[in-house]
This record gives C-alpha cells, sequence and structure tokens, in this order.
C-alpha cells in the first residue's frame, strides 16, 4: 500500500488517480501510524511552502516524514520541502537533500512560473566534474528513462543543482530535475501529468525495493 500524505496541499487527487489507473492500493491520510507502516509514501504537492510546513510541524508529520525508512516519493512542493530552506516565505524545510529553493529570476522573454513539457537530463555532469556521478546512472527512479525525455512542470521556485541531484532541467538556468538520498526519492516535475514517462516513473518508484537506498 502506498500512503500519500495528506496536508494543506493541492495536487493530490492527481496523484490518486495515477496511482488508481496503475491498480495500486493507496490512501490519503496525515496518520503517523500509517505513513510509517506503508510499504512506500508520496509525498506531493502544489502551493505555499510557508503555509505547508507550518501544517506540517503542527502535527508532527515533519519529524514523521524525515524519519521514514522506507520508499519516499516528493513531487513538486512536495520535493522543495525536502529541501534545507525555501525563499519561498523565508521557510525553513525539512533538511533531507543537501541544497536550498529559490524563486527564478526575473529574464526577459523567459515567463516564470515555468509550465510545460521541458526536458528530464539524467545524463548531466555536476560542476567541473568530468565523470559521471554514479548514483545517475544507477537511479531505480529514472531506469528505462533517457535524457531527452519530457516531463511536465509548473513552478516559480526551483531547487539548486547538488550532490542530491538525479537530473537537471536548464530553464533560465540549471535546476535539479529530480532528487535522490538514501530511501528519499524527489521530482520537481509532475509525473502524474506526464503522460507515458511519468507513467514509468511512477512505476518505477512502486518496484523499488524496500529500504532501497540508490
Amino acid at each position: 500500500m502506498i500512503a500519500i500524505v495528506k496536508y494543506n496541499a493541492g495536487n493530490i487527487g492527481s496523484v490518486t488517480n495515477a496511482l488508481n489507473r496503475l491498480g495500486v492500493e493507496n490512501k490519503v491520510t496525515d496518520d503517523p501510524a500509517e505513513l510509517q507502516n506503508a510499504d512506500k509514501v508520496i509525498f506531493p504537492g502544489v502551493g505555499e511552502a510557508g503555509t505547508a510546513m507550518k501544517y506540517l510541524k503542527d502535527r508532527g508529520l515533519d519529524e514523521v516524514i524525515k524519519n521514514l525508512k522506507q520508499p519516499v516519493l516528493g513531487i513538486c512542493l512536495g520535493m522543495q520541502l525536502m529541501c534545507n530552506h525555501s525563499e519561498e516565505g523565508d521557510t525553513e524545510c525539512l533538511g533531507i537533500f543537501d541544497t536550498d529553493v529559490k524563486m527564478f529570476p526575473e529574464t526577459s522573454g523567459m515567463k516564470v512560473p515555468h509550465m510545460g513539457w521541458n526536458s528530464l537530463n539524467n545524463e548531466f555532469r555536476l560542476g567541473n566534474n568530468e565523470h559521471r556521478n554514479k548514483q545517475i546512472q544507477n537511479s531505480k527512479l529514472l531506469v528505462s528513462l533517457t535524457s531527452d525525455s519530457d516531463v511536465y512542470y509548473v513552478h516559480s521556485y526551483y531547487a539548486d543543482v547538488c550532490e542530491n541531484s538525479i537530473a537537471v532541467c536548464d530553464y533560465i538556468l540549471p535546476f535539479s530535475s529530480a532528487l535522490q538520498k538514501d530511501n528519499f526519492y524527489a521530482t520537481q516535475f509532475h509525473p502524474e501529468k506526464s503522460a507515458g514517462i511519468g507513467e514509468q516513473i511512477l512505476e518505477n518508484f512502486i518496484k523499488i525495493p524496500a529500504n532501497a537506498g540508490i
């Protein structure tokens, strides 16, 4: 069973519908015991970082999510809340991924929010490092995908590229399209809205063994 974190953020219905299409048992819940006992957890969201984190902290869900041992998938705002800090509302987040979330700068000819189809580049090089990060090649979340796969984005804030990045998209500047650390996985894009590529990513997540890291 996959538990979907219930909190004051949108897009939970789209995730539920996507899992239903795949025939996967799921439940929307904010009950700590149900989250801890689920086979996997999805942490989705569309909303504002500050109010979302307040909701989680008021219910003790911030500590619950950070300490989950099964595979966890953050989506969009869920991914951003798994980072250290967000400029949106000057918000301290969960600190699972060692990177910060910033607002896209205003740039002539480039609209914010970043909305629509764009690349999922899982073959990038980190900084000036001439070899591909091993984690990028081995991530179970991106199995069977290519660097030119297109996925669907809707966001005004982005997570900086970091050691936890397993894919990068370039819109105004390079940002983390997907992140992974141990049993925590996350995507800035919406796999539940990304047609066949998104379905493949959700299926990859479903197949990840319990307690699997990379």
